[in-house]
């Protein structure tokens, strides 16, 4: 219970009238009152009240709050309606002038016009208003001048409450940030403001450091979802990189999985040649990549090239060969096949002379000279074979292609990368087939190749690989198409399932409108799905 002179009622709350005990007591409060309004004359309404209360007895409130049944917040007490003047009024304007720190000052009495204290905290946003602290954030020769207010800032961040309430606050007006990006501060202070999350790939990066500097967590996981729902061949080393800086090891397992599938495509990217020495260590070591060794080989001088750039040397293979030190040996080239060597690693200049001949004798001699450089070979990954058929058969009128087109949908629930299709082949003896692979996403093409492949005559399924793995999301239906030309007499599945669950992985199949050859779920070709997962 309080007792206090001039106070408003709330809503939900109810009010018994009370007056002081003698006349005696009125006038004392009249007069506290009139002395009160004298020092306060530059408030017009404030004199005005002053003055009544003088003659009039002064009227206390005693608040009781009333039981509700439920508990409302300010957005069910005011619907929130579009203003008659919605250029002025509007938050996502104001979020739109904010991130040009236009500054401009809002529209008189604009606490009335937002129901919700989040949307009256989204227009303090980059807002000069009521800013009690600056923060110049950037690099020298591309800072940015931001302001902020503590209060909210340390409602959003342990630090920032640290920096302005802790037992070693210092009270400085403006706040220098060099390592920040000012696009990922002005993302952090966004989140913290309007509890919007606005995501880019070009700063999405620099948004995760900041908000793992400043320990904003829910943030980051959102910045991690994104690099995980964008991560792909071209930019998994450099995200690699960056997971194992920031401690994400789920991200880490993405990155991995995806340079594992796609390896020639990872190591052939500029994104490669951007990675630290560590990471490149890391990845040379990699037992599982999924790469021929010459491709690693090269991928090691892009990289090395780029480094004596960075570290300001001159182009030549002595440089190139130091900036790699240890790492060449990580590199398993009497792995490669004897052409690869013969024709690349050999004649690069990289190796020693001795290194060189030790090599060839390992390939040529019954007594192989010990070297440093790795001799076995990866083991890379073992493909999956997603088999969609309880059968397959082949009659008279076997199935027949003429240039048509053999299709099928399918999805998956988990990533995978599809290597390639198993096919069928002629069941009237060996022939050898020309087939033109296909994968598209909502008619979009993915990935395709064009190849031979020799049939024995049995019913077994012969695989047919694209050129690199292609990379599946879950829960989105792919289409997988094959137009194949040979022998006509073939094999083809029946008793087809909708749902094959292969190892970890459930695919789903359906039939598909590309398909004018006859093939579906319960029959035709396409009978394997090739994938790592």
């Amino acid at each position: 219970m309080s007792k206090c002179p001039g106070w408003g009622l709330r809503s939900g709350h109810r009010a018994r009238r009370r007056t002081t005990a003698s006349p005696e007591a009125r006038r004392s409060a009249g007069e506290t009152v009139k002395n009160r309004s004298k020092k306060s004359s530059k408030k017009a309404n404030t004199s005005s009240s002053s003055s009544n209360s003088s003659k009039l007895p002064p009227v206390c409130y005693e608040i009781i709050t009333l039981k509700t049944k439920k508990k409302k917040m300010a957005a069910d007490i005011f619907p929130r309606k579009k203003p008659a003047n919605s250029s002025s009024t509007s938050v996502q304007q104001y979020h739109q002038q904010n991130l040009s720190n236009n500054n401009l000052i809002p529209a008189p009495n604009w606490q009335g016009l937002y129901p919700t204290i989040r949307e009256r905290n989204a227009v303090m946003f980059n807002n000069d208003l009521m800013a009690d602290v600056h923060f110049v954030v950037g690099p020298p020769g591309g800072t940015q001048r931001l302001p902020g207010h503590k209060y909210v800032l340390a409602v959003g961040s342990s630090v920032f409450h640290a920096m302005f309430y802790g037992e070693l606050a210092e009270d400085k007006d403006e706040i220098r940030i060099p390592d920040v990006e000012p696009a990922a501060f002005l993302a952090m202070l966004k989140y913290i403001y309007c509890d919007e999350i606005d995501l880019a790939a070009d700063t999405v990066l620099a948004t995760l450091y900041a908000a793992k500097k400043y320990i904003v967590p829910h943030l980051a996981r959102a910045c991690v979802n994104f690099l995980e729902t964008s991560l792909s061949a071209k930019n998994a080393c450099v995200l690699l990189s960056q997971s194992c800086l920031f401690e994400e090891p789920d991200l880490t397992q993405r990155c991995w999985e995806v340079i594992d599938a796609q390896a020639e495509l990872a190591l052939k990217s500029e994104g490669f040649c951007d990675i630290d020495f560590q990471t490149l260590e890391s990845i040379l070591r990699r037992e599982t990549l999924n790469a021929k060794e010459i491709v690693v080989f090269e991928a090691a001088l892009n990289w090395a090239e780029v480094e004596c750039q960075r570290q300001d040397l001159a182009l030549s293979i002595e440089n190139k060969r130091k900036v790699l030190g240890k790492a060449l040996y990580l590199i398993r080239i009497p792995t490669m096949a004897l052409d690869d060597f013969a024709n690349g690693a050999a004649q690069s200049g990289v190796l020693t002379l001795n290194e060189t001949n030790d090599i060839f004798l390992w390939y040529t001699a019954a007594k192989k000279p010990e070297l440093q450089f790795v001799s076995k070979a990866r083991k890379g990954l073992v493909p999956q074979r997603c088999h969609r058929f309880q059968s397959c058969a082949y009659r008279s009128n076997q199935w027949r292609y003429r240039g048509r087109c053999d299709s099928i949908q399918f999805a998956v629930d988990k990533r995978v990368f599809i290597a390639g299709f198993g096919l069928y082949g002629s069941s009237c003896g060996s022939a050898e087939y020309s087939a033109k692979i296909e994968l598209k996403r909502q008619g979009v093409v993915l990935g395709q190749n064009l190849s031979k492949y020799f049939s024995d005559g049995s019913s077994n399924t012969f695989p047919v690989w694209f050129e690199y793995p292609v990379q599946i999301e879950p829960d989105t239906f792919y289409t997988a198409s094959v137009i194949l030309d040979g022998n006509e007499l073939s094999y083809f599945g029946q008793e087809g399932m909708t749902e094959v669950q292969c190892g970890k992985v459930t695919v789903q199949f359906q039939c598909s409108s590309d398909s004018t050859n006859g093939t579906g779920v319960q029959g035709g070709q396409i009978p394997e799905l090739i994938f790592y997962a």
